[in-house]
C-alpha cells in the first residue's frame, strides 16, 4: 500500500486531494487550483460585464463571493474540469447519455477511475494495477475494493447523495500502476477514517466511504436495487453538466 499515492485529509482541501490520488502523485497544490479559479472568475467577469456593467445583476456579482473558490478550501466542480484539461482528461457525469458513461453503468470496471463529489467533499476511485482502490482523504490509507463489489459501492454513494464522474483520457504514467500490475494487494485491515475533518458533516462523508462488500451483505445490495431506480438524469446532473460546458465555452 505505501506504493500508492494518498493525501489525508487537510482542512478542507479535498478537492487537492482528489485530483493528486487520480494523478498518483502531487501534481497540484491548493495554489495551483486557486489561479485555475481566479482565472475562471475574471472570465465569468468579463462574460456579465457585456450585458453592461451598470446592471444591478453584474454589480451583485462582481461583489459576491466566488463561486469556484473560498477561504476554506473549496473548489467549484468548473476547477476540477480545468485541472483535469491540463492533463487531457474529461469530466464525463455517470448518469449522462454519453456512450462512454452508458458503457461505465453497465460495466463500472470497464473504465480506469471515478471522482465523486457530495456537497464540498471530493474523492477518488481509481483502478491501479489490476485492482480497484478507495482513495477518499478521509481515510488514514487507500482501501480495497473488489472488482465484484465496485458497481455495489457505486451504487451506495449515489444513494447516499453523491455525484460520480468518470474520468476520461490517459493518466500518467505512475510508480504504482506499474508495480501492480505485476502483483496483487491484500488488505487484512480497513483504514481507519479521519474524523478531524472541521465543522462541516465529516461523518455523513465517511459512511458511503468505507464499504469493500464485507458486513451487512443484504443491506447493501438492497440499497444498490433502490438506487438503480433513479431516473438517468437528475436535475442535479443536469446542472453540473451545464457548469462544465459553461466553463468549456469561456476558454
Amino acid at each position: 500500500m505505501d506504493l500508492i499515492f494518498h493525501e489525508k485529509q487537510e482542512g478542507q482541501l479535498c478537492a487537492k486531494h482528489c485530483l493528486n490520488a487520480l494523478l498518483q502523485g502531487p501534481y497540484f497544490t491548493e495554489f495551483d487550483l486557486a489561479t485555475i479559479a481566479k482565472t475562471i472568475d475574471d472570465e465569468e467577469r468579463l462574460k456579465m460585464a457585456e450585458g453592461g456593467e451598470n446592471r444591478a445583476e453584474y454589480r451583485e456579482f462582481i461583489e459576491g463571493p466566488s463561486f469556484n473558490m473560498d477561504d476554506s478550501g473549496y473548489f467549484s466542480i468548473q476547477v476540477i474540469a480545468n485541472a483535469l484539461k491540463v492533463w487531457s482528461l474529461e469530466l464525463i457525469p455517470f448518469k449522462s447519455q454519453n456512450a462512454i458513461a452508458e458503457i461505465a453503468r453497465k460495466d463500472p470496471t470497464s473504465q480506469k477511475c471515478y471522482i465523486c463529489n457530495y456537497r464540498d467533499h471530493w474523492l477518488t476511485i481509481r483502478k491501479i494495477g489490476n485492482q480497484w482502490f478507495n482513495l477518499n482523504s478521509l481515510l488514514s490509507g487507500p482501501e480495497l475494493i473488489s472488482d465484484t463489489y465496485l458497481a455495489l459501492f457505486l451504487a451506495q454513494l449515489q444513494e447516499e447523495g453523491y455525484s460520480i464522474f468518470i474520468i476520461n483520457g490517459e493518466l500518467p504514467a505512475c510508480k504504482s500502476d506499474q508495480v501492480l500490475s505485476t502483483m496483487r494487494v491484500e488488505q487484512t485491515e480497513k483504514p481507519h477514517a479521519i474524523v478531524e475533518y472541521g465543522d462541516r458533516s465529516s461523518t455523513e462523508a465517511v459512511k458511503g466511504d468505507s464499504f469493500t462488500g464485507e458486513g451487512d451483505e443484504e443491506s447493501c445490495i438492497a440499497r444498490a436495487i433502490a438506487a438503480s431506480l433513479e431516473s438517468e438524469l437528475e436535475d442535479e446532473q443536469k446542472q453540473l453538466q451545464a457548469a462544465i460546458a459553461m466553463s468549456l465555452e469561456s476558454q
